[in-house]
C-alpha cells in the first residue's frame, strides 16, 4: 500500500489511482526488485498519462531534460533514455570527459539553465563532484532531482505543492511502509539526499539515526536497526553478520544501476539495486511535474507590485533632486513583479533592463489590454508636459487605483538633451527614473542606429568608389573572392542573383553580361538619400563636401549630417514588429537610384545582416519605472516633426500582454496632435494592427494664452506677465486651437479627455473656463492635474475619467485609404487636419511623387515632415489659421520604414546650437560621480 509520504512526492502531478493490494516489504522472498519493477512500470504509466494531458492542452510541448555526467556511463544512458521515450520526455545527456572538475560541471550547469528549451536539470555525478556549490548551481525551477537547498528548505517547511522530492529518496519511501516506531538507520548517506531522507522518514513517524561507515558505533547500531538505507558502497571490512536477521535493507548508493553489492543474510529483506531504475522513474515522473510547473509559470501572471511611496515636498525641488531623493527597485524585482521570466530579461546595471522578444510567443493567447495615447495642443517652444503626464496618468492608475498600467515613452536624443529643450524624462513627481540615465546613453539604442546608419552610408561612397575605378572582372573577383581555394557567393549575394533573374550558383559559370549586371550597382550619385548621422545638434554638419582627399580619387559630392534620431534606421525600429520584420525592413531601405532610375537598396548593397546584427540589441525595449515604482518602457525616438514621432511598436505590443485585459498601456506621441498623433493614427497603428482606446489630450493655461494673441513664448527667457497673471480673454481667444485638436481626434472616431497640465500661476477661474470649453466641444472629459507637484495622486481623476473612457463605443478609422494617390494623401491631411486651402507641390516634389509611383511606392502612407509650432507651415502663426496653400517643397521615401514622407516648407533635419545651451548647467562631481544640472 503507498504511504501518505510516496502520495505526497507524486501529488499534484499524477490522476487519483486505485490503491494496490497490500504486499510485503521488499526482500528477496518475492523479491524486492520484482515489487520495485512492477512501481516503476506504474509510475511511468501514469507520468505517461499526465504528460500527453499537458501535450493535448499545449500541442508545441517538447519538454526535455539534460542530464550532466561525469563519466560516460551507457547503462544509466540507456535505462534513462528507455524511461523517458516510455513517459514521452526528450533527454540529452551531457558527457563531460571523466576528470572534470566542479568549476568545469558549474560551468555545463549555467549554460543549461540559460538554455530555454531545456526545462529540467539532473545530475549524475560521483559523490567528490556533488558539492553544495555544485547542486546549488542548479537553478531552483529546473532542479528535477531536488537537491538545491531552495528545494530541500521547501521540503523540510512542508510545502508539498513547491519542492520536488529527490527521486532517490521517492524510491526508498515507495519500498517502505508501515514505518511508525520503526528505527532507521542511514549508513553513508549524507548530504542532500540524506537530509531529504531524514525529513521524510521522520514526517512518517519512523525513528531516524545516521551512520559513517567507519563510525566505532556503527556495529551497535546495525545491530538495533529495523530499516537499514545504504547511501554509499559498502566497505569490504564491514561484516554482513552485524545486520541482525529480518533487516530491511534498502541500497540507494549513487551506483545504484551499475553496481552490484550483496548484503548476504537470507534472512535480511535485501532490496538490492531496486532503488536504481525506481529512482529513474521517479525523476521522469518529477520531470512531468516540472513541466507543468513550466507551463503556469509561462502563463500570464497576475502583478504584484510593491508602489513606492513620495516624499512630496514644497516648493516642488528641481527634476534631477526629486529623481535622486527616490530608491528604485532594482530593475529584475521590478521584472518579477509585472510577470517577466528571469531568461526574458537582460540586466543593464541596477536599474535598466532589456526585455526579450519571446515574451510575445509566451503571451500570445493573452488578451490586450487598454491602449492609450497621450497627444497636445499646439505647444509653446517649452512644451505642454505630455511626458509629465504620461507619467502621472500611470502612477495615479497603478499605485492609487490599483490597476496595472504601463507607460511606454521614447528615448530621448541627446541633441536637444544638451541643446534647449533638456531631457524627457517627465517633471517633478512624474518621472521616469534615474533620470540621467534616461536622458544619457540609456542601453545604447541610438548609438547602434548611428552605427548602422553609418556603415551603410559608408557602404554607399565605397561602392561608387570601387565601380569607378575597377573593371567588371576584377571587380567581381574581388566581390566573389575565393577562399581556402574555393570560390562561393554568400547568401546575401545568391538573394541578388535571383533578384535579376540569375538562377545560377556557381560563380563560374557566370557570362560577362552577367558579370556586369551582378557587379555593378551603377548608383547615381545625385540621386543619394542616404546621409549620415550624429546624435549632437551640430549646424555646421547640415552641408558638407565629402571625398577631398587624395585616397578617393577626386570622387568628391556634396552631402549632410541628419541628427541620429531622423534616420530611417530610427523609424524601422520604432514601427517593426519582429527581428525577422525588422531585417526585411532594413534590406527595403531605399539609399539611392541607379543611373536608369530604378532604385538602389541595402539589399543591393550586400549589408543587410550586418545591420540586423549591430541591431539585434536594440530591438527589445528597455524597462525602467516611474518615482512610483510603475514599469515603463523605453524604445526608439523618431522627432515627430521629421519623422513620426512615436515610441515603438514592440513595446508597446509587449505592455498590452503584460498589464493583462483590465489594464492600461500609456504612450505618447510627439508635439501636438496635428503632428505625432495623427502619424499615431495612420502610421503606427496600421502597422501595428492596434486599436487604440481613448486619446488624452493635453493643454497648458501657457499654451493657450499664446495661442489667444499672447506674446512670444521663447525657450530660457522670463515669460511675461500675461502668462503668469490671471487673463480671462486670452484663454478664452485661446481655446480655438484646443477646439480644433479636439475635432482632429474626433476625426478618427477615439474618445479624447482633455487634461489640462496645471501650472502654480494658473488661477481657479482660468481652469473652470478651459474644462468647461473642452467639454462643450465634444471631449469626453476634460480634467485638472497637479501630478508634477503631487505625483500620481494629483491625476487620479484623470485616471477615473480616462478608465470611464475607454469603456465608450469606438469607432477607429484610419483618415485616408492607402489606395489613394500619393497627393491626394497629402491633400487630405493638409486639409482635414491642419485647416489648408490646398497644398502646392514645387517640381522637385512633383517630380519625386512621380518617381516614387513609378516604382510602386505610390500606396504607402503620408509622414508630414512640418513645424510643430503651428499648424500651419509658419511656426508664427498661433490659434487657428486658416486660407493658406500648404508648401510642399520635396517629397522622399523611407521604404523600409514604409512611409513617404513630404517636407513642408523649409525643413531641417539636423538642430542647432542657441547661444546658451543647456551644457552649460551640467556637470559632473568627480567624488561622487553624480550627475548636475539635467532637466
Amino acid at each position: 500500500m503507498r504511504t501518505a509520504a510516496l502520495r505526497r512526492c507524486l501529488a499534484p502531478v499524477l490522476p487519483a489511482v486505485p490503491r494496490p493490494p497490500s504486499r510485503r516489504l521488499c526482500g528477496r522472498q518475492p523479491g524486492g526488485t520484482e515489487t520495485a519493477a512492477a512501481a516503476a512500470r506504474k509510475i511511468t504509466e501514469n507520468a505517461k498519462k499526465s504528460l500527453a494531458s499537458l501535450k493535448r492542452e499545449n500541442p508545441r510541448l517538447e519538454p526535455t531534460l539534460a542530464i550532466i555526467q561525469a563519466r560516460n556511463d551507457h547503462l544509466i544512458q540507456e535505462i534513462s533514455k528507455n524511461f523517458a521515450e516510455e513517459v514521452g520526455l526528450r533527454v540529452i545527456h551531457i558527457c563531460l570527459p571523466e576528470g572534470s572538475n566542479k568549476d568545469e560541471i558549474i560551468n555545463e550547469i549555467m549554460r543549461l539553465n540559460e538554455d530555454p528549451n531545456v526545462q529540467g536539470l539532473a545530475l549524475d555525478l560521483p559523490e567528490s563532484l556533488c558539492s553544495s556549490k555544485v547542486l546549488n548551481a542548479v537553478k531552483p525551477e529546473k532542479d528535477v532531482d531536488g537537491l538545491s537547498d531552495v528545494n530541500l528548505g521547501r521540503l523540510v517547511r512542508g510545502d508539498a505543492y513547491d519542492c520536488l522530492v529527490p527521486p532517490t529518496v521517492c524510491a526508498v519511501m515507495e519500498l517502505l511502509e508501515d514505518l511508525g516506531g520503526k528505527k532507521v538507520l542511514l549508513v553513508g548517506a549524507s548530504g542532500a539526499v540524506g537530509a531529504a531522507l531524514q525529513c521524510m522518514l521522520q514526517r512518517e513517524g519512523a525513528t531516524t539515526l545516521s551512520c559513517r561507515w567507519k563510525a566505532p558505533e556503527l556495529q551497535t547500531k546495525l545491530n538495533h536497526a529495523d530499516v537499514v538505507i545504504v547511501g554509499s558502497t559498502k566497505p569490504d571490512d564491514v561484516p554482513v553478520s552485524w545486520i541482525k536477521p529480518g533487516t530491511t535493507i534498502i541500497n540507494c548508493s549513487r551506483d545504484l544501476v551499475s553496481e552490484k553489492q550483496n548484503y548476504g543474510q537470507q534472512n535480511n529483506h535485501a532490496a538490492e539495486n531496486a532503488v536504481g531504475s525506481l529512482a529513474i522513474a521517479m525523476r521522469m515522473q518529477n520531470m512531468v511535474k516540472n513541466t507543468e510547473r513550466w507551463i503556469q509559470s509561462q502563463q500570464y501572471r497576475k502583478w504584484d507590485l510593491r508602489c513606492l511611496k513620495l516624499q512630496l515636498l514644497s516648493p516642488v525641488p528641481s527634476d534631477i533632486e526629486i529623481s535622486r531623493a527616490q530608491s528604485p527597485k532594482a530593475v529584475d524585482v521590478l521584472a518579477k513583479e509585472i510577470g517577466l521570466l528571469t531568461d526574458e530579461v537582460e540586466i543593464y546595471g541596477q536599474t535598466k533592463a532589456k526585455v526579450r522578444l519571446s515574451l510575445l510567443e509566451r503571451l500570445k493567447d493573452q488578451p490586450d489590454g487598454k491602449y492609450v495615447l497621450v497627444a497636445g495642443i499646439t505647444p509653446t517652444p517649452l512644451g505642454e508636459g505630455k511626458s509629465t503626464v504620461t507619467i502621472g496618468l500611470v502612477q495615479a492608475l497603478t499605485a492609487h487605483l490599483n490597476i496595472n498600467s504601463f507607460a511606454c515613452l521614447r528615448q530621448p536624443s541627446q541633441g536637444p538633451t544638451f541643446g534647449v529643450k533638456g531631457g524627457a524624462a517627465g517633471g517633478g513627481y512624474a518621472q521616469v527614473i534615474p533620470m540621467e540615465e534616461f536622458n544619457l546613453h540609456l542601453t545604447g539604442d541610438i548609438h547602434a542606429i548611428t552605427a548602422a546608419n553609418n556603415l551603410l552610408a559608408a557602404a554607399i561612397d565605397a561602392r561608387i568608389l570601387h565601380e569607378n575605378t575597377q573593371s567588371d572582372k576584377a571587380l567581381y573577383n574581388r566581390l566573389v573572392p575565393v577562399v581556402n581555394g574555393v570560390r562561393g557567393f554568400s547568401a546575401i549575394q545568391l538573394a541578388r542573383l535571383r533578384r535579376l533573374g540569375i538562377s545560377k550558383t556557381d560563380p563560374g559559370t557566370l557570362t560577362e553580361e552577367e558579370i556586369n549586371k551582378f557587379a555593378r550597382l551603377d548608383i547615381d550619385p545625385s540621386t543619394i538619400t542616404w546621409q549620415r548621422v550624429v546624435d549632437t545638434n551640430d549646424r555646421f554638419l547640415r552641408k558638407i563636401t565629402v571625398g577631398q582627399a587624395n585616397t578617393e580619387k577626386g570622387f568628391v559630392r556634396q552631402a549632410q549630417f541628419d541628427i541620429a534620431v531622423a534616420s530611417e534606421i530610427m523609424a524601422i525600429l520604432a514601427l517593426t514588429t519582429s527581428l525577422q520584420d525588422m531585417k526585411e525592413r532594413l534590406g527595403k531601405m531605399v539609399v539611392a537610384n541607379d543611373k536608369k532610375g530604378e532604385p538602389i537598396t541595402a539589399e543591393d548593397l550586400g549589408v543587410t545582416g550586418a545591420l540586423a546584427v549591430l541591431m539585434k540589441d536594440a530591438i527589445k525595449p528597455t524597462l525602467m519605472q516611474t518615482l512610483e515604482g510603475t514599469p515603463v518602457f523605453v524604445h526608439a525616438g523618431p522627432f515627430a516633426n521629421i519623422a513620426h514621432g512615436n515610441s515603438s511598436v514592440l513595446a508597446d505590443k509587449i505592455a498590452l500582454k503584460l498589464v493583462g485585459e483590465k489594464g492600461f498601456v500609456v504612450t505618447e506621441a510627439g508635439f501636438g496632435a496635428d503632428i505625432g498623433m495623427e502619424k499615431f493614427f495612420n502610421i503606427k497603428c496600421r502597422a501595428s494592427g492596434l486599436v487604440p482606446s481613448v486619446v488624452v489630450l493635453v493643454a497648458t493655461v501657457r499654451a493657450l494664452k499664446m495661442h489667444g494673441g499672447g506674446p512670444n513664448v521663447t525657450a530660457g527667457a522670463p515669460l511675461k506677465k500675461e502668462y503668469t497673471e490671471e487673463n480671462l480673454q486670452l484663454v478664452a481667444d485661446g481655446c480655438c486651437n484646443l477646439q480644433k485638436q479636439i475635432q482632429i481626434t474626433q476625426l478618427f472616431g477615439v474618445p479624447v479627455v482633455v487634461a489640462l497640465n496645471v501650472f502654480k500661476t494658473d488661477s481657479p477661474a482660468e481652469i473652470d473656463l478651459v474644462c468647461k470649453i473642452a467639454k462643450q466641444s465634444g471631449a469626453f472629459d476634460a480634467v485638472p492635474c497637479d501630478h508634477w507637484s503631487a505625483g500620481g495622486r494629483g491625476a487620479v481623476k484623470l485616471a477615473q475619467a480616462v478608465e470611464r473612457a475607454a469603456n465608450q463605443k469606438n469607432s477607429f478609422k484610419y483618415l485616408y485609404s492607402l489606395e489613394l494617390p500619393i497627393v491626394e494623401k497629402i491633400r487630405i491631411i493638409a486639409q482635414k487636419v491642419y485647416g489648408a486651402q490646398d497644398i502646392e507641390l514645387s517640381p522637385t516634389a512633383q517630380s519625386q511623387v512621380d518617381r516614387y509611383t513609378r516604382q510602386g511606392f505610390g500606396n504607402l502612407p503620408i509622414c508630414m515632415a512640418k513645424t510643430h509650432l503651428s499648424l500651419s507651415h509658419q511656426p508664427e502663426r498661433k490659434g487657428v489659421p486658416t486660407g493658406f496653400i500648404l508648401p510642399i517643397s520635396d517629397v522622399r521615401a523611407s521604404i523600409g520604414a514604409g512611409f513617404i514622407y513630404p517636407l513642408v516648407g523649409t525643413m531641417s533635419t539636423m538642430p542647432g546650437l542657441p547661444t546658451r545651451p543647456c551644457f552649460y548647467d551640467i556637470d559632473l562631481d568627480p567624488i561622487t560621480e553624480q550627475v548636475k544640472g539635467l532637466f
